[in-house]
């Protein structure tokens, strides 16, 4: 039997940089999308905390036009006209249509 010589394989510079490139450039994607992620959910709360403040300032704005629309209503108008000691006069009134 013949001895078969092995060859000895040797990595050249040129391939000990692409492995060193590749590792490092798989490392950097991988950190950039941690961190990246992180910050889309915390976007993501900052967007969902402003939904609810939005909500809840519509609801005020709803509560004080009701508020609003009860103490410019005719009736409430009038109790107070009343109490004041003053007349309804209705030829005063000027009906203005856009």
């Amino acid at each position: 039997m013949r001895k078969v010589k092995r060859r000895r394989v040797r990595i050249t510079k040129g391939e000990k940089m692409l492995y060193f490139l590749g590792a490092t450039s798989l490392a950097l994607t991988l950190i950039v999308q941690i961190f990246c992620g992180a910050n889309a959910g915390s976007l993501n709360l900052q967007v969902e905390k402003l939904k609810s403040d939005i909500n809840d300032q519509t609801k005020k704005n709803e509560s004080l036009t009701m508020k609003v629309n009860e103490l410019t209503s005719f009736d409430k108008v009038k109790d107070i006209v009343n109490d004041m000691g003053l007349a309804y006069n209705n030829d005063n009134i000027v009906v203005i249509n856009q």
